[in-house]
């Protein structure tokens, strides 16, 4: 059974590989950004949700999730409930349509600035099969956070239109990261599983700006014109351990409790930073520390979930050490003296499931899952002191096939908001918070859940 386990693997290994390149060329085309939000300036940007979509409709949680049936995507401990004779697959698809809301005071009336994008990518993939007994091997691909934003200005102070008349300033930047995982789960003891996986991160994120003298006709003399990209290209490796604990485990109750510790750190990222000034340009190239923005926390996610014949439920709590100590602290200053610094995050999440009845071979509405969660945070920046809620309701289906085992299609949606427009920076003029509004609709295919992967058919 080894021999084929690793056969299959190398089957499904190169497809990953193969949707891996198509990926990381899409990025690098800008097609697979999914964020756009001026929050994602700094660091790596806008963090996505990790986990199926069946995790996802359920507010994300996964911590605690035990399944034979389904990639445990969050705690590598959960690898080893795969099936002697089975093999999991998992691929799932992610829209998101998202609206940006900025309020600029003048006195005591504002106006209003908005934009939006939509986008459409793979969120992950995902292979899970049993090396031996009560010990499993999981390998899976999605993103970890992506980088887009354009805004731009014009400056008419009084120092500037006494020289130039006006000057103009354009910042954009693109990019993502992507995280490939590969990991095992073992359970030395009846109903407790220990596991440990690598992360790999890679992806390119740039950042460009330009200023340029507009309507030059109050000032005499030579103005420049600067062009500059700043292009980090990220790889590096970080470590994930897990446990979970079943303290009830019947056919009819699964009570699981479990935790995973993420070693952060920084990604060390390649930097080549281009700067063109009229016809003279520079280039520079080096590797960041360990204390720069681009970094990952360090990070402890826990959580409990009950499994019964028809409902299923569960609560998690993660903390994320973003800005603890000083060689997690990151802090710049940036236009018109706003100050921006990593912070502590913590993030709660809920969800429920409920299946009528899975056994119904008559009544097909019965089999599907209905699924709902809630998930609340806070963003892992500030801006001049103000902090950036986050709050994200969900909901999904999980329907049920009959094809090669308990196959899956999934489907979740998600609402959500970060950030609020009645929140003021210190800045002259004065200005709101960016508020957003984002709405997600994923679509996942769980594969392979039982023997028949393993079966040799046979003919009379």
């Amino acid at each position: 059974m080894f021999r084929k386990a690793i056969y299959k693997f190398l089957q499904v290994a190169t497809l990953v590989v193969a949707v891996m390149s198509v990926s990381s060329a899409s990025a690098q085309g800008g097609a697979a950004v999914s964020a756009y939000s001026p929050y994602t300036m700094f660091g790596i940007g806008e963090l996505q949700t990790i986990g199926t979509t069946q995790m996802r409709s359920m507010g994300g949680v996964g911590v605690a999730w035990r399944s034979n049936q389904m990639p445990s995507l969050v705690n590598p401990a959960g690898y080893s409930a795969t099936l002697p004779k089975s093999f999991l697959f998992n691929v799932g698809i992610e829209g998101n349509f998202l609206q940006n809301v900025q309020r600029q005071y003048t006195g005591d009336s504002y106006t209003t600035a908005k934009n939006g994008k939509n986008s459409v990518n793979i969120h992950e993939i995902a292979v899970q099969f049993p090396l031996a007994k009560r010990l499993g091997l999981g390998l899976s691909l999605m993103p970890y956070s992506s980088v887009g934003y354009k805004m731009s200005f014009l400056d008419q102070s009084p120092e500037v239109a006494g020289n130039v008349g006006a000057a103009s300033y354009t910042y954009s930047g693109d990019g993502d990261v992507t995280e490939v995982k590969l990991g095992v789960g073992w359970e030395p003891f009846k109903q407790f599983s220990i596991g440990i996986a690598a992360k790999y991160y890679w992806g390119k994120i740039t950042h460009n700006y330009i200023s340029a003298v507009d309507n030059n006709f109050v000032g005499q003399g030579t103005y420049l014109s600067v062009v500059g990209e700043d292009e980090y290209a990220i790889s590096n490796f970080k470590f994930q351990v897990g446990l979970q604990w079943d303290a009830i485990s019947n056919d009819k109750h699964l009570l699981t409790f479990g935790a995973t510790y993420d070693y952060g750190g920084g990604l060390c990222p390649k930097v080549t930073k281009s700067l063109l000034l009229n016809n003279i340009s520079n280039t520079e190239v080096f590797y960041e520390n360990s204390v720069s923005q681009m970094r990952l926390p360090h990070s402890v996610k826990v959580g409990a979930m009950y499994q019964g014949i028809k409902f299923m439920a569960a609560v998690e709590y993660e903390f994320q050490a973003w800005g603890s100590g000083n060689e997690g602290r990151f802090e710049e200053n940036v236009n018109n003296n706003m100050t921006v610094k990593y912070v502590d995050t913590h993030t709660a999440k809920v969800g429920l499931s409920y299946t009528p009845n899975r056994f119904d071979a008559r009544n097909y509405f019965k089999r599907i899952a209905y699924r709902v969660g809630a998930r609340y945070s806070n963003y892992y920046q500030e801006y001049n002191g103000v902090a950036i809620p986050q709050v994200a309701v969900t909901a999904g289906f999980g329907l049920p096939l009959k094809f090669m085992g308990a196959s899956t299609i999934d489907i979740s949606l998600e609402y959500g908001m970060r950030g609020s427009s009645k929140g003021l920076m210190n800045t002259s003029p004065k200005i709101g918070m960016i508020r957003q509004d984002y709405f997600k609709v994923g679509l996942g295919f769980s594969l392979f859940g039982e023997d028949y992967w393993f079966v040799r058919p046979k003919y009379d």
